[in-house]
This record gives structure tokens, sequence and C-alpha cells, in this order.
């Protein structure tokens, strides 16, 4: 069952971005409301965060945004949220978005992005969390990230069974089908 389940979506703030990747965020958001997920994120109104924030509003989901002071004074909060909490720090805002997450989307993205994903992928390593994470991998995005991954295992920096940690999917339906399969 999915009703009620949050998936943490991390992804970027860019204005600056190919327009695919904001139609792709408004289909990500569309797709989580109408499978009967809501959403925690990065509480921002710009960028890939904004539309599937409002995606996600717009089709009946509900929407939990964490950001901190400085995170709001630079990029703003999105408005419409159904729940939003200003944190002291980037690492109380992870902590958090972590805690009401039942799985993990890291859809296309930057430096901030890359930190959100590595700290729960080490979390994960950690046993300090079980939950899914979903690497949307549109137009082969994540192609240089995920051949790191596997680089980094077949060189024995990580366990084999570490493999297992990734859901790599290359479209928006494959990852929603993912996760309504692993959070049964």
């Amino acid at each position: 069952m999915t009703k009620g389940k949050y998936l943490c979506v991390y992804c970027g703030a860019s204005e600056r971005v190919d327009p695919f990747y904001y139609q792709s965020a408004e289909e990500l958001g569309k797709l989580i409301a109408t499978n009967g997920f809501n959403m925690v994120y990065g509480g921002g109104r710009l960028g890939l965060m904004g539309r599937v924030s409002n995606a996600v509003v717009e089709n009946g989901g509900l929407v939990m945004g964490v950001t901190t002071e400085q995170l709001d004074e630079r990029e703003g909060v999105q408005s419409g949220l159904h729940e939003i909490y200003v944190v002291d720090t980037m690492h109380t805002r992870k902590l958090q978005m972590s805690q009401k997450a039942d799985a993990f989307i890291i859809m296309p993205g930057g430096f901030g992005t890359l930190d959100e994903f590595f700290e729960i992928l080490t979390w994960k390593q950690l046993n300090l969390h079980h939950k899914p994470i979903i690497i949307a991998n549109l137009n082969n995005f994540w192609d240089p990230l995920v051949s790191l991954f596997h680089h980094i295992i077949d060189a024995d920096f990580a366990r084999k069974e570490h493999a297992q940690f990734l859901h790599v999917e290359n479209s928006l339906e494959n990852v929603i089908k993912t996760a309504k399969r692993l959070l049964k």
C-alpha cells in the first residue's frame, strides 16, 4: 500500500537547465500524487524543486518542505506546501527529510543533489536506514555516477552486495513502478 508514503525527492534548483528537466520534474510530481504518494523535499521554489512540488500539490498530493534560514534567504521557500520546516543547519535539514521519507528519488541536479545522495547512500551502507534509493537516470544524466558507483565496488572500496543499494531507472514511469514495488 502506497497511500500516505513519502518519497523524498532530491533535485536541482538551477533555473538554467534544459527545459526537458523542468518538464520531467512536473511529470514526476504528477506521477507521485496520482499514484498515492506524498513528497518531502528541500522546500525550495526554484528549478526542478519548485516544479516537482507544484505538480504534486496541483494533483492532490501532500508536500513537506524542509529548508534552512540561509537557503530561504537565498532561494525562497515554495508557497502552497502542506508543511514547511525551517531548521538551523543543512545537516538537520537532511536528517529531517530522511526521517520522513519512505524512499528516495534522485533526479538530475548539481552539487547539493550529490551531497544529499552520497549522505543517504553512506547511511544505508552503515545500516542507518533500509529505504530504497531510486536514481531517475533521465537522458542518461547519471551514467557517470552509476559508472563511478560500480567502479568503487569493482575496486573493492565497497562490498559487492552494495550494488543492490541503487535502483537505476531511465523513465519516470519505471521510477514510480519501482517505488510501488519496493514499498508494498
